[in-house]
């Protein structure tokens, strides 16, 4: 039987996320060195490209262990090239999050890759599926605060750190998000395959509007102030400070002006 998956292209890394990637690496460096004329527009495309890197990741991930558990469509989909253009709604999956980055500084979680669910045996395999992408956030989260956590800061430039404490601000609130069990969200898909049948018949009409319910109630003040002390609380675990935080999305932030505190570079 010939299936997507014995096609040499379909796991080919895309040309696409080649270039994210390389948009990452030049603002990076570009922030790394202080060579930007404004240190904030280099920490603004360096953070964001980095953050679609890491959406690409996420849905990768899903599809991944998707593939070794079963559903051998995914590479037909274009879902194993790392292309955010191939997702089912790169709306969701891209530019949404971009824009509430930019908006209030929060990870929020992306849109999706179709599993062939039906092909999928086995309950661990169906949670599995759903943990990956978040999964993949938390590795990401430590990646960036490593630095941090392993006291590695010296010769770091300032504003490399902060643009760094802002990426894993925004991993960790990726993947607390993503990981709850609201329908809709991985977290849900994660316990789904362990709910009966009635209870996840009852749960399914409203999986379209978990993600605006969890939006919704982060806009309730008692809410936010609990969720963001959860963040803060692991950020601070791993030894990134409310300082360095604070100028990463300040400096993310340029076109509001950046605070003196946090004008370091030349």
């Amino acid at each position: 039987m010939t299936t997507a998956t014995t096609r040499r292209g379909d796991r080919r890394v895309s040309p696409v996320f080649v270039g994210i990637l390389a948009v990452t690496a030049v603002t990076g460096w570009a922030t790394w060195t202080g060579y930007a004329a404004q240190p904030g527009i280099a920490v603004f495309l360096f953070v964001t490209a980095a953050w679609i890197v890491s959406l690409c990741l996420h849905e990768y991930a899903h599809a991944r262990t998707a593939l070794h558990s079963g559903d051998i469509t995914v590479g037909a989909k274009g879902y194993l090239t790392l292309n955010p253009l191939k997702y089912t709604h790169a709306l969701l999956s891209i530019v949404l999050p971009v824009v509430f980055v930019i908006m209030g500084g929060i990870g929020l979680p992306g849109g999706a890759v179709f599993i062939e669910r039906r092909r999928i045996r086995g309950r661990w395999r169906h949670s599995l599926i759903s943990a990956a992408g978040p999964l993949t956030n938390a590795l990401f989260a430590a990646v960036c605060t490593a630095p941090f956590w392993l006291h590695a800061l010296d010769g770091v430039p300032a504003d490399f750190q902060y643009a760094l404490a802002f990426l894993a601000l925004l991993q960790v609130t990726a993947a607390i998000l993503n990981f709850l069990p609201v329908p809709g969200l991985d977290g849900y898909g994660v316990i789904e395959p362990w709910l009966s049948y009635k209870v996840k018949r009852q749960v399914e009409p409203f999986a379209q509007f978990g993600l605006l319910f969890v939006f919704a109630l982060l806009w309730v003040p008692s809410v936010n102030h609990v969720f963001f002390d959860l963040v803060d609380a692991l950020l601070r675990d791993l030894g990134v400070g409310d300082f360095p935080r604070y100028c990463g999305q300040e400096l993310y932030r340029f076109w509001q002006g950046t605070p003196d505190i946090c004008q370091v570079s030349p």
